[in-house]
């Protein structure tokens, strides 16, 4: 949800809600239906204390996933450029061909693994190119000292990688389950009863339509900052977009350029086998 569709959400909520509350409180006794408002008002603070505590803990343990899937992605697009520089040192074939895989798998991120993550469709499939590369390095043969410490250092970044990325889409599948959405679902509901109950004859429209907008606003923009964080891959503002695999793709044909190293791909723009 994209930040035009989540504020045209929150109002209308926002407006649905207002409307009961007027219209309850066409037929609302003087003073709300509570003859004790101090009670009421200590029941309600209860009520609004458990959401807020339950809902912030959950928007920071959101906000943590978050973290780890933007600084996954991070980390993987880094150590695929480091890849590139170490395959250099490798046996001539290998290197040709284990080069071209490693822009074959930063061109699959970003296309079709990301447009999955935005759909939630990822699970736990494997990227083919990590598995073509592995299956050349398998079939390598390094003589020298140098060819032997490379691989021994690409086999260590390989693992790195695979670890990068598993964090990476670590927080597609959103990490609160459905029963914490049910609940939360089930106190918003009771809040807006609850504050149905507030509605005062006496009180202008204004001021009524204001405390109940003010809570719903609140509350639903809270849940909304919950879902954001759930799922933070794909298109709107503050998504995680593959732009740090982007830069390492910019990277990989700049250093290849500069070293006058001709790569062969084995692959389109977006990774898929060509």
């Amino acid at each position: 949800m994209n930040i035009v569709w989540g504020g045209l959400f929150v109002v209308g909520v926002s407006a649905v809600t207002i409307l009961a509350m007027l219209l309850v409180r066409r037929r609302a006794p003087d003073g709300s239906y509570f003859s004790d408002g101090d009670r009421a008002s200590g029941v309600f603070g209860v009520l609004a204390t458990g959401f807020s505590v339950l809902l912030g803990f959950l928007i920071f343990l959101a906000f943590g996933s978050y973290d780890e899937s933007r600084s996954g992605a991070e980390t993987e697009a880094n150590v695929v450029a480091q890849q590139v520089e170490t395959s250099q040192f490798l046996p001539a074939a290998t290197a040709m061909t284990v080069t071209g895989q490693l822009v074959c798998y930063a061109r699959s991120v970003v296309g079709p693994e990301w447009d999955a993550l935005d759909e939630g469709t990822l699970s736990d499939s494997v990227n083919p190119w990590g598995v073509a590369m592995y299956q050349t390095l398998r079939a390598a043969d390094p003589k020298s000292y140098a060819e032997q410490s490379a691989y021994d250092r690409w086999m260590d970044q390989s693992t790195d990688r695979q670890e990068a990325r598993i964090s990476r889409i670590h927080g597609a599948e959103g990490i609160v389950p459905s029963p914490l959405w049910v609940v939360l679902g089930v106190i918003s509901g009771v809040i807006f009863v609850y504050m149905l109950f507030f509605a005062d004859s006496a009180e202008r429209a204004k001021t009524q339509a204001v405390l109940m907008g003010s809570v719903t606003t609140v509350i639903t923009l809270l849940l909304l900052l919950l879902v954001f964080f759930d799922h933070p891959h794909g298109g709107g503002v503050g998504r995680l977009q593959p732009t740090a695999m982007e830069r390492t793709l910019r990277l990989i044909e700049a250093q290849t350029e500069a070293a006058d190293v001709d790569v062969e791909v084995p692959c389109d723009g977006r990774g898929k086998p060509s």
